[in-house]
């Protein structure tokens, strides 16, 4: 899997290993394209595309969300994968913590592994009875 921490500058990337357990960022991409995602998750082998959404802290959609959602239709239609769409809330500041800690990958990429690593997590626990995964 491939995760991304999309803007309009540039994109940070993370990615599973193959069993889909182990995480690790790796290089922005920059610019911020469509086909530079599409290159990328071609070399890796990707067989899904998790993005970032960037929900307003209160769950609605903002601008950038807007902007999100707008290049994730645009990665559908140009690659042959699932691509998705998880909430990104809190990565960054969780990113800063890790390049405070001492990690030295790019922020974004640091984010885009955050929400790789809640999107496993979340993918792996068993839904509750009701619970549309919403």
């Amino acid at each position: 899997m491939l995760a991304l921490d999309y803007g309009t500058a540039r994109i940070g990337c993370a990615v599973t290993d193959p069993s889909g357990t182990l995480v690790r960022p790796i290089a922005v991409i920059e610019p911020a394209e469509v086909g530079e995602v599409a290159r990328v998750a071609g070399e890796l082998g990707a067989e899904r595309v998790v993005v970032g959404l960037p929900l307003n802290m209160d769950g609605t959609e903002g601008a950038q969300a807007r902007a999100t959602l707008a290049f994730c239709e645009q990665l559908g239609e140009d690659l042959d994968l699932p691509v998705e769409t998880y909430d990104e809330r809190l990565t960054t500041r969780m990113a800063q913590a890790s390049r405070r800690a001492g990690a030295g990958a790019a922020e974004d990429s640091l984010a885009a592994a955050h929400l790789l690593e809640a999107y496993l997590v979340a993918s792996d626990e068993p839904q509750r009875e009701g619970d549309n995964g919403a």
